[in-house]
């Protein structure tokens, strides 16, 4: 792992990280490719294309029915248990991230308020390359059922041998999904986003990916909503001599195990414990079934930060702006006001982020790469959309005319003024309609504007002296 020292009153800097960015101009160029083609041509470039990444001929992307219908019978019942508690706590987290349409009445009667409407589809995109991520699907598809989608489709790359995992759709059926496809990578996105022969567009798209299907999701933001661009896994702990650093070591890897690209940072003000714990992490590589991977992720990406006191620490994590953050502190509820930037906080040593990935219930689905500084996590929000609703009442109109003409007619534009006039003389004869006495087009231009402001005054580097 990378050592960075600070001095004292240093910042870390952000190229003193190891990020590069998660879509290079050659994996855009691809997926802007494969998005065009499978807009133009459909289902055709799906089969071409799951053959030539996947190395399967598919004939029929829907998975039967019966088959989902089945999929919990067909895996350990502790398996299904373990999904159930899990379901049962995300959907109680995101039951209260629930909004509710509302209203309130001014004074002269005027009604103005946010009308909340499920999206009517929503497509949710989850990995199948080097690992399963049943997780995934239910971190997906609760939100959405919660929100009230009425239509959610799963689409997932298919196995080698065809099919899906057997984990991957108990949990969506558990979960709820409606309708599930065996395609993946950019083409997936690109067939939620525009539909095919065979899949229906949806209205919004969420769930991680590898770049190409970040950089798809980027492409067709505009023409479908998105969640966000996430990139590889990464994890932060902030630990102090309270921490234990096997326990740390573990931490780190838990991100590490997933991508060679995912990213372990550790700031702490000892660098004799940052020792220990890599020195835990490379005996603990040693037994892991994915220590190519990790070890990788370690020595390519992974950022040690030795800082000089606590608050130059937590300077720090709020630089990396992490996706998942540990706090291994003694005061770690203490410290928790002073973050400003992280996908998800994980506050003691018993809160171990995979607990997180898995069954605390707020959604694991995460700003990346640094944009926890703007983003935020997956929520029912990205499953709803919100109408402003705007109701008025002659009193309030004579109420708001004025202004409104007025700003109309600095901003230059006559029919704005002329629209709100008009109702304002309405108004003012107590009338709901013109009658014979419609005013005459060519009285509009009074009507819109019955006044003139005054030209602005010269600047006071603009007076003549």
């Amino acid at each position: 792992m990378k050592y960075v020292e600070l001095e004292e009153g240093e910042r870390l800097r952000e190229e003193q990280l190891t990020r590069q960015g998660i879509l290079p101009t050659k994996v855009m160029t691809s997926a802007a490719e494969i998005v065009a083609r499978v807009r133009e041509e459909g289902d055709a470039v799906l089969r071409e294309l799951s053959a030539k990444f996947d190395g399967v001929e598919v004939e029929c992307f829907r998975v039967p029915q019966e088959e989902l219908d089945t999929a919990l019978d067909r895996v350990d019942a502790r398996f299904v248990t373990a999904i159930e508690q899990a379901a049962a706590q995300i959907r109680d987290f995101h039951e209260r991230e629930v909004q509710q349409s509302w209203f309130t009445t001014r004074s002269d009667g005027t009604l103005l308020g946010v009308k909340v409407t499920p999206m009517e589809s929503a497509g949710i995109y989850v990995p199948g390359g080097r690992a399963q991520y049943p997780s995934t699907v239910l971190m997906n598809v609760i939100p959405a059922k919660v929100a009230g989608v009425e239509r959610v489709v799963m689409v997932t790359p298919p196995q080698k041998e065809g099919g899906l995992s057997p984990y991957t759709l108990a949990a969506a059926k558990l979960g709820g999904v409606d309708e599930v496809y065996t395609v993946g990578g950019a083409q997936a996105i690109a067939a939620l986003a525009y539909g095919t022969e065979s899949i229906p567009k949806v209205s919004v798209v969420t769930g991680p990916g590898n770049a190409y299907v970040a950089a798809a999701k980027r492409l067709v933001s505009g023409d479908v909503a998105i969640d966000m661009v996430a990139g590889p896994s990464e994890v932060c702990v902030l630990a102090d001599a309270t921490a234990d650093p096997m326990i740390v070591a573990a931490d780190l890897m838990a991100q590490a195990e997933h991508d060679p690209l995912a990213t372990s940072y550790l700031v702490t003000c000892d660098a004799a414990f940052a020792r220990e714990v890599e020195r835990f992490a490379d005996e603990l590589m040693a037994q892991s079934p994915r220590e190519e991977i990790t070890r990788a992720s370690f020595d390519n990406l992974g950022v040690i930060v030795v800082a000089r006191d606590m608050a130059q620490a937590v300077d720090a994590v709020n630089v990396i702006a992490p996706e998942h953050l540990e706090l291994h502190c003694k005061d770690a509820m203490g410290l928790l006001g002073g973050i400003k930037n992280a996908g998800a906080i994980f506050v003691g040593a018993w809160s171990s982020e995979p607990l997180g990935d898995y069954v605390a219930g707020p959604n694991h689905t995460l700003p990346t790469g640094g944009t926890a500084v703007y983003s935020s996590p997956l929520s029912v929000d990205a499953f709803v959309k919100k109408s402003s609703v705007v109701s008025y009442t002659p009193q309030g109109l004579l109420h708001d005319a004025d202004a409104a003409q007025t700003m109309a007619q600095a901003e230059g534009l006559w029919a704005h003024a002329l629209s709100v006039g008009l109702r304002r003389q309405l108004a003012e004869r107590g009338a709901d309609v013109f009658g014979e006495d419609r005013p005459a087009a060519a009285a509009a231009g009074g009507i819109a504007w019955p006044i003139t402001l005054d030209a602005p005054k010269p600047a006071p580097g603009d007076q003549e002296a």
